[in-house]
């Protein structure tokens, strides 16, 4: 009877692990704090976005890394179909150091998804990589960095777009990104033509510059999120939205970013796209930093 017990409770053992190996597994990095309260809250974003994925009865597990920055137990990433990536950008960016190691997982085909900072990565060896991953990136002295509302409609017809209503939400999106060449294997997502008011500050490294007020004043639509499909396999979302905490109370704010994670861990988005529940005020502070003075 006890060999009897103990071959049951094996077989169940084996058919949890199988089943939890079937499921698309999703890992999220955050970067440390970088700006004040509920802006640039990475790990709490994260959280909201990975409960909601955990709670949402698809095949998929979301996985939080348990402290800031890059893994330091690099065997989290092991059989991850997706990255999430919310932190800060350019020299501080989590990847720096880690350029090689990611790239080796982005040459299996595992997709990647950058929030907000993240998107910014310095000229030279990490830009080219983010051409290569993701398809565009923010650029210093290109991509500028205003606050402002832009107004989504006439969504284009793509899974990531499953369930999402025409939405505006004002925050800080970034745009005119650096593009792989002629956008190839880029779908841009959400899109709108910036107002003259988003370039009223002088030129600078992330204010303005000649080449976005020439864009703009041609009426050249900005993209502010865009998928990407690699030559070689493997997908990549941009999203430059998200310095203000609260946008993730936004119902289309949230679903865009969650449906781009189930489409870059190549798991088929629902018609009426990712569910989730609503963010309260009492959730939204949930997980958020500790940002009081010392």
């Amino acid at each position: 009877m006890r060999y009897a017990l103990l071959t049951v409770l094996g077989l169940v053992a084996v058919d949890a692990a199988a089943f939890a190996a079937d499921k698309a597994k999703i890992v999220f990095i955050s970067g440390k704090p970088s700006h004040g309260p509920m802006a640039h809250e990475h790990r709490a974003g994260n959280t909201i976005l990975a409960d909601a994925l955990n709670d949402s009865g698809l095949d998929v597990e979301a996985v939080v890394v348990p402290h800031y920055g890059y893994p330091e137990d690099e065997s989290i990433l092991e059989n991850a179909a997706t990255v999430v990536i919310f932190c800060s950008g350019h020299q501080a960016h989590v990847l720096n150091p880690h350029l090689d190691e990611f790239d080796a997982l982005m040459k299996k085909g595992v997709g990647v998804v950058m929030i907000h900072w993240a998107t910014e990565a310095e000229k030279g060896e990490p830009g080219e990589k983010f051409l290569e991953w993701m398809g565009g990136f923010c650029d210093l002295d290109w991509s500028v960095n205003p606050h402002w509302t832009p107004h989504f409609t006439d969504l284009p017809v793509h899974p990531i777009t499953n369930g999402v209503g025409d939405f505006s939400v004002h925050d800080e999106w970034y745009y005119h990104m650096r593009f792989v060449e002629d956008m190839r294997g880029v779908t841009p997502i959400l899109s709108d033509l910036p107002r003259p008011v988003t370039l009223a500050r002088p030129d600078g490294p992330r204010s303005g510059n000649p080449a976005v007020r020439k864009a703009v004043a041609n009426g050249e639509e900005q993209h502010v999120a865009w998928a990407y499909e690699r030559p070689a396999g493997g997908r990549g979302f941009g999203f430059t939205g998200a310095h203000n905490h609260a946008s993730w109370q936004n119902e289309n704010f949230r679903k865009v970013v969650l449906n781009a994670i189930l489409w870059t861990a190549n798991v088929e988005v629902p018609e009426e796209g990712c569910p989730s529940p609503a963010v309260s005020d009492e959730g939204l502070k949930e997980n958020v930093d500790d940002k009081s003075p010392r």
